[in-house]
């Protein structure tokens, strides 16, 4: 019996995808989820579970090395995509399909030759990898990369390294330090980011811990502008353009706004391991992205907030963690929905719940935008100050003190956009 075929025909029919998102990327992003749901192609959730790593958005020099660890972590046979915009998408996946199949089908569709960095330019304008059955497969990929799944470790926690670390088992050595009861205990320094699955594009969160206590946290944000007219702040793009002149509805910013709440709840929900509600969070954005009329989606999102938010398990998961005050949070220059929610995770997201049923009525609202008085879906919009640098100032001190079981938790449930860090669009605003 031939295996190695029967491996190559069996990941071809149907592969599991990784998709690693890079900040200005958020509308491929979207459309590969939209898709592989489509097509019923399984999401991987770690680099060991992948046949077909697919990189959405633009190509930052930054973030190739850590690409390149998940690429080291994915068993062989695998293949990688890379689409740069939205348009790109259907194309680069079906390149990564073909460069998965057997010699004869992957011959058939040969691309043109592979340049000197192993990547071969395909007519779709997608960027392909392939390694078939004569490689060596990478190691097992610790078995941990962008995870998630129950409360009970919050998805496995203990290793979200995002293909950043290189001691066994994808942890670094633990050192030594001092906890807050005057004990020694061994320290251990774990990256989170910068690509998990459900985890805001490019972010690195670096925890120094002792024992499962988050002690200490930096932060390594993606503030370089991306000169690369690719890169867009998709969620904020009402805003940027009110704030250039051009007339938009405010029906267009509140279903942007809408969407972009239940894709931090999706986010969410799959990082607490409610993996059903997840996906429905999901299909509603993309009918919110699409136009659907209000009539069409009313009666699912009403059932949909009225089943999460009255969710008594989801509230027990994760009442009292990365609590924050209203005042606080203002103090801190966050504002929008985490403001006003002040409090802990559960209050932020039933926070964008509520505001998810106050912008329903509006959502074909035909009055002209005004940036000073609706708010973008992280706060109040200003591309000087973008709503999600505050977001992502104020998690080492929501993080430090906290259990590492929480830590993914509290991120989720602020869920900052890096697009707006990068986006050259917010730049060109913000340069007036």
């Amino acid at each position: 019996m031939d295996l190695t075929g029967l491996t190559l025909r069996v990941a071809a029919a149907r592969p599991h995808v990784l998709l690693a998102a890079v900040p200005g990327g958020t509308a491929v992003r979207l459309a590969a989820e939209r898709l592989l749901r489509a097509r019923d192609w399984p999401r991987a959730s770690t680099p060991a579970q992948a046949d077909l790593l697919f990189v959405a958005g633009p190509d930052l020099p930054e973030l190739r090395t850590p690409l390149e660890r998940l690429w080291r972590d994915m068993p062989a046979p695998r293949a990688r995509v890379h689409a740069r915009t939205a348009d790109e998408v259907e194309d680069a996946l079906n390149a990564g399909r073909a460069l998965l199949g057997p010699p004869a089908v992957r011959h058939a569709s040969a691309a043109p030759p592979a340049d000197a960095g192993g990547h071969r330019e395909g007519d779709h304008g997608a960027r392909e990898r392939h390694e078939g059955d004569d490689q060596t497969p990478g190691h097992d990929g610790h078995g941990d990369h962008g995870g998630h799944g129950g409360h009970g470790g919050h998805g496995g926690h203990g290793g979200h390294s995002g293909g950043q670390t290189e001691m066994p088992g994808g942890l670094p050595m633990a050192g030594q330090g001092a906890d807050r009861d005057g004990l020694t205990l061994d320290q251990l320094h774990l990256p989170l980011g910068p690509f998990l699955a459900d985890w805001p594009a490019g972010l690195t969160v670096r925890l120094v811990l002792q024992g499962d206590v988050v002690q200490r946290v930096d932060v390594d944000e993606p503030t370089r502008p991306i000169d690369d007219a690719a890169a867009e702040a998709f969620w904020v793009q009402p805003w940027l353009r009110a704030a250039s002149g051009e007339p938009v509805p405010v029906g267009e910013a509140v279903r942007r706004r809408a969407a972009a709440h239940l894709d931090s709840l999706g986010r969410l929900l799959a990082v607490a391991g409610w993996p059903a509600e997840a996906v429905r969070a999901w299909r509603l954005r993309d009918d919110l992205l699409s136009g659907a009329p209000r009539a069409a989606v009313a009666p699912r999102l009403e059932r949909f907030t009225r089943r999460v938010g009255g969710s008594r398990t989801l509230a027990w998961l994760t009442r009292g963690i990365g609590v924050v005050t209203a005042q606080k949070a203002r103090e801190a220059g966050v504002g929008g929905p985490a403001a006003r929610a002040g409090g802990d995770v559960t209050s932020r997201y039933r926070q964008w719940l509520a505001d998810i049923r106050h912008d329903l009525p509006r959502l074909e609202d035909p009055a002209p935008l005004d940036v000073a008085v609706e708010d973008s879906p992280r706060g109040p919009w200003s591309a000087d100050h973008p709503p999600s640098a505050a977001l992502i100032a104020l998690l080492p001190r929501l993080l430090e003190g906290a259990e590492l079981a929480a830590a993914r938790l509290v991120v989720a449930s602020l869920d900052p956009d890096p697009d707006e860090l990068v986006s050259r669009g917010v730049v060109e605003v913000a340069r007036g």
